[in-house]
């Protein structure tokens, strides 16, 4: 599993955040996405990577900025985070 974390500038709202997570969902297969204004982050867990243009691509369409796009590997935490 794979967890991509996404720079956002632009997002005000939350419906911003609704738009970002929309646009995510219907082009790329991702298990979860959360994003988040007053962090100016998009958070994905998904289980293959996504390429960073693409996803730049489809975010930038909407009207943000992207910053800086990292991906790192995701284990999931048990119950009491061990």
């Amino acid at each position: 599993m794979k967890k991509i974390i996404i720079e956002v500038d632009g997002m005000m709202c939350n419906m911003c955040e609704n738009h970002v997570n929309e646009a995510v969902r219907n082009n790329f297969n991702v298990k979860k996405v959360t994003s988040s204004h007053k962090k100016g982050v998009t958070e994905i867990l998904t289980e293959d990577s996504i390429e960073k243009d693409s996803l730049t691509k489809v975010i930038s369409d909407l009207g943000y900025t992207v910053g800086d796009v990292e991906e790192e590997d995701y284990k999931k935490k048990g119950l009491f985070g061990f």
